[in-house]
């Protein structure tokens, strides 16, 4: 992995979590030494990503992303599609949810923000004995997408409209 996709990944699992993340979770799931991930932290910083260290470990004060949640439907073989679609922009697909009659909000956090996170969900997929959380509602489901900038989010939209995968929501 590049360092600017594990950056970007730091911030996103850091982002993702409601406690302080720890050097030592950061670089077990990264496969990185605590080293480097001071050092990502230092440039992070530099960066403009308000980053506070505690003693339980990082949090980010302020979300540096724009955020958007798209209301999606396809079918399976076209999840991965979708997915390569959006972080082939630059957006990070934060999470799967839907909206079920008699549970309400189901969700899951994704977290995928690469080719290679794409190619693991799927190969998570193909090989589990689970399905998309979005069977349980015909296809229909959303995501949380993160990006750098509003236009790149547009951008998404746009992509998924064309490719009819984009549902107005209600």
């Amino acid at each position: 992995m590049k360092a600017d996709e594990r950056r970007k990944e730091i911030v996103s699992i850091i982002m993702s979590e409601s406690e302080p993340v720890s050097g030592s979770v950061l670089s077990e799931r990264l496969n990185v030494s605590r080293q480097i991930i001071v050092q990502d932290i230092t440039m992070l910083k530099a960066a403009g990503f308000d980053i506070i260290s505690t003693h339980k470990g990082y949090v980010l004060k302020e979300n540096p992303y724009a955020e958007r949640v798209f209301k999606l439907k396809h079918t399976s073989e076209q999840t991965e599609d979708e997915l390569m679609s959006i972080v082939g922009l630059g957006g990070m697909v934060m999470d799967v949810f839907v909206w079920h009659r008699v549970y309400g909000r189901i969700d899951a956090k994704l977290n995928i923000f690469t080719e290679k996170n794409v190619q693991e969900f799927m190969e998570g997929i193909k090989t589990g004995r689970s399905s998309e959380l979005m069977h349980i509602t015909s296809g229909y489901h959303y995501h949380t997408v993160r990006a750098e900038s509003e236009k790149i989010l547009d951008d998404i939209e746009n992509v998924l409209k064309e490719k009819g995968y984009w549902l107005e929501a209600e």
